[in-house]
Parts: C-alpha cells; sequence; structure tokens
C-alpha cells in the first residue's frame, strides 16, 4: 500500500473547524437576515392595519354626521338645552357637537364628537299644537305626521322666549319622550314640555340617532346617548383600535349677515349674531382629522415630529402623553364634512 494513502481517506482537524466556522457564520447572516424581513413584515403589516383601521373609522363618524341634524334643522330647536330619556341633558342641542360637556374622559389632548339626527321617518318640520295642551298631551293641527313609538320634543313657537314661567322655552330645558298614543287630534306622549297654542311638535322618528365619538385608552369608541348613560366609561364601545388622536373644527358662515357658505373653520361656536340659535346655524361643515399608529413599537425613533393637519393651527396633533410615541409610526386621515340638513336651510332672515 502506498504511504500516503490513509492522509487522504478524511479530513483533517482544521478543515473540519474551518467549516464549521463558515457553517456558523452562514447561519448568523440567514438568521439576520430572517430577523430583518420579519420586522420589515410587522411594520408592513401593521402600518397597513392602521391604514384599514383609519379609513373603516373615518367613514363611520363621515356616515353620522352626514346625516346630522335630520328633524332638529329648525332654529326653534337648535340652541335649546334637550332632556334625553336616559337622564343626560344635551346643551345646546344642534347637529353636532365638539367637546360637547355630555362627554368626559377621553384621552388628554384630544376631541370628542356628538352627532345628533332624526330617523328617516320623521319629519323635517314641526307641526303646529293647534289647541291648550299639558306637558304630555298635544292637539295637532295634523296629528297623521305621528305614529306609535315615534320620538318628539315640542319647542317654543319664539325661541327668545326665555323664563316664561306659563310655558317651557328654550330658556329652559325642553324633554324628549315617545308617542304612546294617537287620537286625532290629540297626540299623546310619555314625557313632554309644556308649550302653548302656536308651538311646534318636531317629530325625530322610531330610532334618532343621538351617537358620542371619542378617543378612549388610544381606541376610537362610540356610545349611543338614546338607550345608555354614556357618562358612564363603561357603556362606551371600541369601534377600532390604535387610533390616538381625533381633531375637529366647525366650518362656519362668519358673514354679517349670514349667506350660507363657510368662511373658515374654528373649534368654538362663532358669534357673529346675538342669537345663540343664528349662531348655530351657521355651522354647516364638520372638519375632522384621525391619527392612526401601528401597532408596531420599533427599536428606534422613527417619528421625529408629531403628525399635521389643515387643522393644525387651531387644533394641534398631540400625540406626546406616550413617552415613546417617536418609537411608532403615524397615518393622519382628514376630511371637511358638510351638515347638509343644516346647510340646506341657507340664509336665514334676522341672522
Amino acid at each position: 500500500m502506498h504511504p500516503g494513502m490513509n492522509r487522504s481517506k478524511g479530513f483533517s482537524l482544521v478543515e473540519i473547524m474551518v467549516g464549521v466556522v463558515i457553517g456558523m457564520l452562514a447561519v448568523i447572516i440567514m438568521m439576520q437576515v430572517f430577523a430583518l424581513s420579519e420586522s420589515r413584515k410587522r411594520t408592513s403589516t401593521g402600518s397597513g392595519d392602521a391604514l384599514t383601521g383609519g379609513v373603516m373609522a373615518l367613514y363611520a363618524i363621515q356616515r353620522d354626521v352626514r346625516m346630522s341634524g335630520f328633524g332638529i334643522a329648525d332654529t326653534q330647536l337648535l340652541g335649546c338645552r334637550l332632556t334625553l330619556p336616559t337622564g343626560i341633558t344635551l346643551n345646546p342641542l344642534t347637529a353636532a357637537t365638539i367637546n360637547s360637556a355630555s362627554i368626559s374622559g377621553h384621552d388628554a389632548n384630544t376631541d370628542t364628537l356628538l352627532v345628533v339626527s332624526g330617523s328617516t321617518n320623521g319629519t323635517t318640520q314641526g307641526d303646529l299644537i293647534a289647541n291648550v295642551p299639558t306637558a304630555t298631551t298635544y292637539p295637532m293641527q295634523t296629528p297623521t305626521e305621528f305614529v306609535v313609538n315615534d320620538w318628539v320634543v315640542a319647542a317654543p313657537s319664539d325661541p327668545n322666549i326665555l323664563n316664561n314661567t306659563a310655558r317651557n322655552a328654550c330658556g329652559s330645558t325642553l324633554v324628549m319622550g315617545k308617542v304612546t298614543g294617537v287620537a286625532a287630534p290629540t297626540v299623546t306622549v310619555t314625557a313632554g314640555s309644556l308649550m302653548g297654542v302656536g308651538d311646534r311638535l318636531f317629530n325625530l322618528g322610531k330610532a334618532p340617532t343621538i351617537v358620542g365619538y371619542a378617543v378612549r385608552g388610544g381606541n376610537l369608541t362610540t356610545c349611543d346617548f338614546t338607550v345608555t348613560n354614556c357618562q358612564n366609561a363603561a357603556n362606551w364601545v371600541a369601534i377600532e383600535s390604535n387610533i390616538v388622536s381625533m381633531r375637529a373644527q366647525y366650518g362656519v358662515d362668519t358673514s354679517a349677515p349670514m349667506d350660507g357658505y363657510v368662511d373658515g373653520y374654528q373649534q368654538a361656536v362663532p358669534t357673529v349674531s346675538g342669537n345663540n340659535n343664528c349662531n348655530l346655524a351657521r355651522i354647516s361643515a364638520v372638519r375632522v382629522a384621525l391619527v392612526a399608529r401601528s401597532a408596531e413599537f420599533e427599536k428606534t425613533a422613527v417619528t421625529l415630529a408629531e403628525p399635521t393637519w389643515s387643522g393644525s393651527a387651531g387644533a394641534a396633533i398631540d400625540v406626546s402623553s406616550n413617552a415613546s410615541w417617536q418609537n411608532y409610526r403615524y397615518k393622519v386621515f382628514e376630511t371637511a364634512i358638510p351638515l347638509r340638513n343644516i346647510a340646506w336651510m341657507g340664509k336665514i332672515t334676522g341672522c
């Protein structure tokens, strides 16, 4: 046998160690590539979820705001205080209210939105009270406009009457009640406001919408004021996660007298007219911004400046309450929503 044949039958220890090192380096590189790929995948997935969530959340708000004001688009109702069946009092009553006193417990540096609308089987204007009423029985000019289970509100014909002890005017609190019977010409309700001949009874239909929107715990939440006590935080339902901010502004007509066109956006109710009912009638749009946050926490700061939107000058977005806010990615969704039922009122004489 040739003397060198034994040495050619295998690898030396050095060769094996070199191979192991090369293999380990290959594994390390592959794991790094895999980890980077997974990180990018999570970022992309989280960003995609944020986009979807933001779009769906904005659509929900936009749908309700567009229909707001139906059944209450009248200066006899706008600006009044209204007590709901759940015991909550809306003050003032208007199509859409930014930062209503009836909503609390929302995240810091975020706005709330309260949207009010009658249902589709309601009427756009109130019917005249034709004879002397009580607080729960109304002799109506057209009783056929009402059916059992409709929700109604009686309001004074003159919204400027205040503190009249003989009747419940806009200076006092109106009451939302349900129709329990219609025996022409009288409409009977569960609860109402003491009015007089010539005042009006407004029909909000069988299913009026009084819905609040607020950001709570980083989620967009909603509550139906017609069926539950929305001053209890437990009654708010999350409809979209990772919505960390909502800002809103009114689109207002600041012309004197009003011309029916939006002149600018602001958070405060306009004070152009001496009559608050007229001032609320000047609000014919709402501009809303929602900030969606990716669920993926990044190891390094990926957002160096807070998000902005068209209304930042008067309602800046502030997400800094989270100490690690820079380690998330954000997307802002904004839109201007017309209050069609208010806009259709047009120019109002005396406003």
